[in-house]
């Protein structure tokens, strides 16, 4: 058991570092900064940043994440299993507090919460934990697949279409529907920066009063990538992938195929994109369906990767302090949110949209240095991340206090 949970943690801190590297964009802009380098406007530097970005770390560590996150699920049961108590009415009043966390994290601090769309589609996937392995895990790439193909179908039309118009062959309702989209892209932006820059409760009044749903129009938009991740999560927990019963052969050959090729995938999507100057329905695309497949390769490939190279650092301290981000990933997630709004939102330092773009990754290997630097300390005083601790009271609150489970 401390095998596989170490190795989880090992993998999750990695995870929890890379999306900051992500989200670090939608902290300093608004949120279609986060879908092309041109929105609000190209910068020196910014688009490099972005094509980094992009290939390294957009879609695999979410990916990773929400890998983690059905195993997670997974071990919750059985822990709750253990202690005597019903898995099922366990894991919604765990999921139940998650979605709670989720929305208070929207409303008062940002836009791009992903806590209460794992809340949903964990209850959804939970349901099947009872599949045998081989079946879940077909139909959760199954479900992938066909979702992001059709999606395929009709953003390649839409990539098309935008050709034309930008090539000065489109027809006049095409003309206008470009206009349209250029329009919304405006008053997207203008929205966003009247949140960015607002004091901290007039903000989230704003949030609240114009876009009080948010979160569930970000689960809809991400449903078919978190859910289905979700299971395939669950699945390789049972197949015995991060339990050391996977030959390292065979992860050395995801390693390489999954990295290799999903990397080469998005680099030649995104080098599209910069050729063309990152037209903005082609960079939805880009960002979207067209990018499924690769970041699920890489996804793969940086979980065999991390698997791989845990039973090598689990003693050193590169290894015990990933690790401990890992395990603190839910207070490191809510905590680089405080971090970073007080750095770009108006009621901390305002540096939103002000900071260079391409001064960002240092804005991030600065975060990265601090989610690293305190859970070690803190856990080897207080067992959890504070984050983690309340969670877990709050999950088992009435409950009988009889065996251990961690949440």
């Amino acid at each position: 058991m401390g095998e596989r949970i170490g190795a989880l943690d090992f993998v999750r801190g990695g995870a929890v570092l890379g999306i900051l590297a992500i989200n670090v964009t939608g902290f300093w802009g608004p949120l279609l900064a986060t879908f092309s380098p041109a929105m609000p406007r190209i910068e020196p530097g910014g688009a490099l940043w972005f094509i980094a970005a992009y290939v390294l770390f957009e879609g695999k560590m979410r990916g990773l994440f929400t890998l983690l996150f059905g195993a997670s699920m997974m071990l919750f049961a059985d822990a709750a299993e253990r202690r005597g108590a019903h898995p099922d009415l366990m894991q919604a009043r765990r999921l139940v507090w998650l979605m709670l966390f989720g929305y208070a994290h929207y409303a008062l601090l940002w836009w791009g919460d992903i806590l209460l769309p794992y809340a949903v589609c964990g209850m959804l996937a939970f349901a099947l934990r009872r599949l045998a392995p081989e079946p879940l895990a077909a139909s959760a790439l199954l479900l992938f697949l066909a979702s992001h193909g059709l999606e395929m179908v009709g953003d390649l039309s839409t990539i098309a279409t935008e050709a034309g118009v930008l090539a000065g062959q489109g027809t006049p309702a095409e003309v206008a529907g470009e206009t349209a989209m250029m329009g919304r892209i405006a008053a997207s932006i203008a929205a966003d920066a009247r949140v960015l820059h607002a004091p901290f409760l007039e903000a989230a009044h704003i949030r609240l009063t114009t876009a009080p749903f948010l979160p569930l129009e970000n689960l809809g938009a991400t449903f078919f990538e978190t859910f289905p991740l979700m299971l395939l999560g669950m699945a390789l927990l049972r197949l015995g992938l991060f339990t050391g019963e996977w030959e390292r052969a065979a992860l050395r050959r995801i390693a390489l195929i999954g990295i290799g090729t999903g990397g080469l995938m998005s680099a030649a999507l995104i080098g599209w994109a910069a050729a063309h100057q990152f037209p903005p329905a082609a960079m939805f695309a880009v960002m979207g369906s067209l990018a499924a497949i690769p970041h699920l390769l890489m996804t793969m490939g940086y979980l065999a990767a991390l698997l791989l190279l845990w039973p090598r650092l689990q003693h050193s301290a590169a290894g015990r302090h990933l690790a401990a981000a890992g395990r603190c990933a839910f207070t490191n997630y809510l905590g680089t949110t405080v971090v970073m709004s007080a750095l770009f939102a108006g009621w901390g330092l305002g540096l939103g949209g002000a900071l260079a773009r391409a001064a960002l990754p240092l804005v991030v290997l600065g975060g990265w240095a601090l989610m690293l630097a305190w859970p070690r300390w803190w856990l080897t005083r207080f067992g959890q991340g504070p984050l983690e601790a309340l969670w877990r009271r709050l999950t088992w609150w009435g409950v009988p206090r009889s065996g251990a489970c961690a949440a």
